[in-house]
């Protein structure tokens, strides 16, 4: 798309989501648009949803996250922000006009939000008094409601506490695609015995991030807890510093790196704590040099002789872990994790998984288990072609399949689980087996010594093919990974077909939504002499306003 495009996505979602004065915060991961949002009922979920270029919106604690897909979120970011800055340097210059502005929009987003149901059609009023739903529209709701109750249930401390340790490697998700990608590239060259010059600068370009991740990790831990950034980093750093192999710890000589991300992540934490401690108790006078002073200091001597050394041998703990779990559970280890990663997901616990992504990529290179776990996101594909198979009159509910199967392919599933799966209940389940197939098939070729990793977190389903490395030809990895995706469909699509609705179910959803539309097309002379008798003829169709 042109520059154009995006400067035109950007102006379009902005009114959106309440406006610039709504808007607290903006970043963006590989395929979303992350906001902080000031007043949620300002945004316009329905109409966002609408937008060719939004694939779906999920709602996850304080962020709101409009899915734009790989490359073109990217773009279309700095054109938000760009919008964003030009209304508040606007709100500047006219303060009262702003404030106008904003009540405007707090009306106009009331009369939003009432308007659905009035615009609702009757048709669709009357279709829905059977207990499953026939449209989009009431799937797309009860996903909400069952998105909200998710949410009520996962804000727990510790599923909080997870969230905001995944918020941290955010930002991080570009370089780390980016630098797989490339360690990908000269792995290729490297096995083909191209290029043996360009090689070097390969590898220095794809391990110069990761060699330093863990101060990345310390500075983004610090900056989420609301300690100083700079401080966080000044703490992990020390865990790569080339001289802490001169430093004994526990009898044993300290290595560089030794820890990775998940000492980072310990040390900045306590960073965080000991900063604000000092804060409370130390004089204004002096806060400028003995905050940050004692604050490296201490946490430093507790890094170098105690943190480094526990947060290796956890760091190697689950590197072995993870490599007997393949190796010897195999396709029953990978049918479980595919299986059961999407109810990780509803529970809040898969934000676990992400330290320990990064963990195994800096140890070995990749991380084994996002291939399996991407199994999850083919299921849902295949499930939701199930459902399109299967409701051939129910134009609603195919419409909004074929706009959310692109992302699904993907790896985007939010839309599909919130908008189908989900609401639907048995293709839920049926999706996850689907998901347990293909990991159970990707376990299984892990089991007989072809590994499958990837080098990178954040992308799924094909967005995780330039990503993929093994331990054998890259060609092999790729095939094998490809046939896991193949399965997942595939099983998702025959488990949803065979076992996704009984009979009812297809009866109800397949409904032609449009069918009682007919009594509206008499001329107007019928129609007003139906609305003028409607109080005293006690027939069904004046049922719906007889409340009023």
């Amino acid at each position: 798309m042109s520059e154009d495009t995006h400067r035109a996505t950007a102006a379009a979602l902005l009114p959106l989501v309440g406006g610039a004065p709504n808007v607290t915060s903006v970043a963006h991961c590989m395929t979303r648009l992350r906001l902080g949002v000031r007043n949620r009922s300002l945004v316009r979920d329905e109409e966002l949803k609408a937008l060719p270029a939004v694939m779906g919106v999920v709602e996850d604690g304080p962020t709101y996250q409009i899915v734009l897909g790989p490359g073109a979120v990217a773009r279309v970011t700095p054109a938000f922000e760009t919008l964003l800055a030009q209304a508040h340097d606007a709100a500047e210059r006219e303060t009262a006009g702003a404030e106008t502005d904003a009540a405007e929009w707090e009306t106009a987003a009331a009369e939003a939000e009432s308007a659905p149901p009035t615009a609702t059609p009757p048709t669709t009023a009357q279709h829905t008094s059977t207990t499953p739903p026939t449209t989009a529209e009431h799937l797309a709701a009860q996903g909400a409601a069952l998105k909200a109750r998710r949410k009520a249930r996962n804000a727990t401390p510790v599923k909080l506490f997870l969230r905001r340790v995944a918020n941290i490697f955010v930002p991080l998700i570009p370089a780390l695609i980016g630098c797989g990608i490339v360690a990908g590239i000269n792995g290729l060259l490297t096995n083909l015995g191209w290029l043996p010059s360009v090689i070097p600068a390969l590898t220095a370009i794809a391990s110069g991030f990761m060699s330093l991740i863990a101060v990345f990790v310390g500075h983004h831990t610090a900056k989420e807890f609301g300690g100083t950034p700079v401080l966080g980093g000044a703490v992990a750093a020390v865990i790569v510093f080339p001289g802490v192999a001169h430093i004994t710890a526990f009898g044993r000589h300290l290595s560089p790196g030794q820890g990775g991300v998940l000492g980072a992540l310990a040390a900045a934490l306590l960073a965080v704590q000991v900063e604000k401690h000092c804060r409370k108790r130390i004089p204004e006078a002096l806060d400028v040099l003995l905050t940050p002073t004692l604050t490296v200091l201490v946490t430093g001597l507790v890094t170098l002789f105690g943190l480094m050394y526990v947060a290796g041998e956890a760091a190697t703990a689950i590197g072995a872990f993870a490599t007997w779990l393949l190796a010897h559970g195999g396709a029953a280890a990978g049918f479980l994790l595919g299986g059961l990663f999407l109810p990780l997901v509803m529970l809040g616990l898969h934000q676990a998984l992400i330290p320990l992504h990064a963990t195994l990529i800096q140890q070995q290179g990749y991380t084994v288990l996002l291939p399996i776990l991407a199994m999850a996101g083919a299921g849902q594909v295949g499930a939701a072609l199930a459902v399109y198979v299967r409701l051939p009159r129910n134009r609603s509910v195919r419409t909004t399949i074929k706009s959310a199967l692109p992302a699904g392919f993907l790896g985007v599933g939010e839309p599909l689980i919130y908008g189908v799966s989900l609401p639907l209940g048995r293709p839920f389940i049926t999706a996850c087996l689907g998901g347990a197939f293909g990991g159970g098939f990707i376990g299984l070729f892990h089991q007989l010594g072809d590994t499958v990793g990837a080098t990178a977190i954040g992308p799924s389903g094909w967005a995780l093919f330039p990503l993929i490395q093994g331990n054998h030809g890259i060609v092999t990895t790729l095939v094998v990974y490809a046939t896991g995706l193949a399965v997942g469909y595939l099983t998702g699509f025959l488990a949803t077909y065979l076992f996704g609705f009984s009979r009812q179910m297809r009866t109800d959803l397949n409904a032609p939504p449009q069918t009682p539309e007919t009594p509206e097309a008499p001329e107007p002379a019928q129609a007003a002499e139906t609305a003028t008798a409607a109080p005293a003829a006690p027939s069904p169709t004046p049922r719906a306003p007889a409340g009023t």
